[in-house]
């Protein structure tokens, strides 16, 4: 697999109807996993929102998107991060290390509940970053 660099949006609760809206503009493969799917929240207001969503498209477009959980901000207009994800782990501990100077880490790089590496920064030029590393298949 190849490194992936991609927009990721962010909505409250619009992430489900966003996607679908987004497969039915560009069509391919959508999947997606609640919070209550990952264990994500123990909210029961969260348990059907959506924790990622992917759509995937024969052309090779990749959109992600997610609802963001109620106790972290979320404004209109910066909803949108840029995604690194893939499987080369000294690559993309790479682009960390290096998009790291000078940021803002929200979430270190670490195994995530998923089992794969994933980080969260904003670099110092203000544009968020998420970074994931797949795990090792079992």
């Amino acid at each position: 697999m190849t490194t992936r660099l991609n927009p990721y949006l962010g909505f409250r609760s619009e992430a489900k109807d966003a996607m679908e809206f987004y497969r039915s503009v560009f069509g391919g493969e959508l999947t997606s996993m609640t919070f209550a799917e990952m264990h994500a929240s123990e909210d029961p207001a969260e348990q059907d929102k959506i924790m990622h969503s992917q759509l995937l498209t024969e052309g090779g477009l990749t959109l992600m998107a997610a609802d963001t959980p109620n106790v972290m901000e979320l404004t209109p207009g910066t909803n949108h991060s840029v995604s690194l994800s893939g499987e080369d782990e000294a690559e993309l501990r790479g682009y960390w290390d290096r998009l790291s100077e000078g940021a803002t880490i929200t979430e270190p790089l670490r195994t995530a509940p998923w089992g794969d590496s994933f980080g969260m920064l904003v670099d110092k030029f203000g544009v968020p970053w998420l970074v994931n590393i797949a795990g090792t298949p079992a």
